[in-house]
Parts: C-alpha cells; structure tokens; sequence
C-alpha cells in the first residue's frame, strides 16, 4: 500500500520570502507549529517552544502568528468559546467538529455536505466564493445496560 505523508509546511520560506528576518525563537515557532499534527493556539504554541527554549516570550509567538497568518501561510480559527487556534493553509479543504468537552478538534470532510451546500447556493442564486462549516457537539456515552 502506498501511503503518502503529509508535506511539511515551509514556513520558513514563506517568511523569508516576505522579507521576514528568521530568528532563533522563530526558528523554534515555525518547527513546533510545521510539526504540529493539532490545532493549537497560541499559548499551546507558547508551552511546547519554551521546553525547547526557555528565552522564548509569548509575545514572540503571536508576532508570529500574526506574521504567518499575514503572508497566508496559516488559518487562525477562532471555535466558539475558545482561544484563536491555527492551522496550516493549503491543506485540502475541511470542516471542524469541536468537542465542547476537551476542546478538541476533529476535521472530517463530507462529499454530501459540500454538494448540499452547493445546490442550496444554486437554489438561492450565489455562488460560493468561500465557506467554513464548524459542528460543535459533545461525545455520545454508551447507555448502561440493564441486568436481568
């Protein structure tokens, strides 16, 4: 079975091309987050880069951030109830199922959902230029049996 990895971001690359200057913490930004298989925010961002560099402040990360989301390198979503979280752009498109009980982040993509939305648009008379579709949901529990 041939199975392919997903291509590392090049943030770095992206950055330098916007005349952007690579500095060791941003070095250390720019691999946490090109590694990153999650959705973290900023603080998260923040924890994993001072176990590798304790020097590194939490106002380097969002200068980063802000930096990478301006040269359209990454997306910031803002899930309800919850910090900015960020994940690479160019990836094929998805939706987001949030956990309201861990936070966590589930992306899945569905072909029903994404010809539905397009046959509503057409039924409506637009076109979607763009479209983000964010469930928010909490896990279903196995019910009890019952004994007997």
């Amino acid at each position: 079975m041939n199975e392919t990895l997903p291509i590392r971001p090049d943030y770095e690359g992206e950055l330098r091309k916007a005349g952007v200057r690579i500095t060791r913490p941003r070095k250390v930004i720019l691999s946490i987050l090109a590694d990153a298989g999650d959705h973290p925010d900023a603080l998260e961002i923040f924890k994993r880069a001072v176990e590798i560099d304790s020097g590194i402040s939490l106002s380097t990360v969002y200068r980063t951030m802000k930096l990478l989301e301006g040269v359209g390198a990454i997306h910031r979503h803002a899930f309800e109830g919850g910090p900015s979280r960020f994940e690479p752009a160019g990836v094929e498109h998805h939706d987001h199922l949030i956990d309201l009980d861990t936070g966590d982040v589930i992306e899945f993509h569905s072909q029903r959902i994404e010809e539905l939305q397009q046959e509503i648009a057409r039924e409506l008379g637009y076109d979607i230029v763009h479209h983000r579709l964010e469930l928010y949901g909490r896990k279903r529990r196995a019910k009890a049996s019952r004994g007997g």
